[in-house]
């Protein structure tokens, strides 16, 4: 089982990652686009780096399905978060 305090280290952990690697892919569509393309940008309700931490807790944890997990553990530990 893992516990509250090791996910909130892999979230912090997955987050500077996340903010590093979108403004090096921004970086590089600008470069490569240019300004003039017109472009999408809608903000999803769960950012990149809370799906992650999901889906890293999923497999480190003993759950035989991602439905299980996610209704068992991630609804009650995002509560408390």
């Amino acid at each position: 089982m893992i516990l509250k305090d090791q996910i909130t280290n892999i979230f912090v952990q997955v987050d500077d990652f996340c903010k590093e690697f979108d403004s090096q892919i921004k970086q590089m569509k600008l470069q490569t686009l240019g300004d003039h393309k017109k472009r999408r940008n809608r903000k999803s309700v769960m950012s990149d780096s809370e799906i992650i931490t999901i889906m890293i807790g999923f497999h480190l944890g003993a759950h035989k399905t991602f439905k299980h997990y996610y209704k068992q553990i991630v609804c009650g530990y995002w509560k408390d978060l």
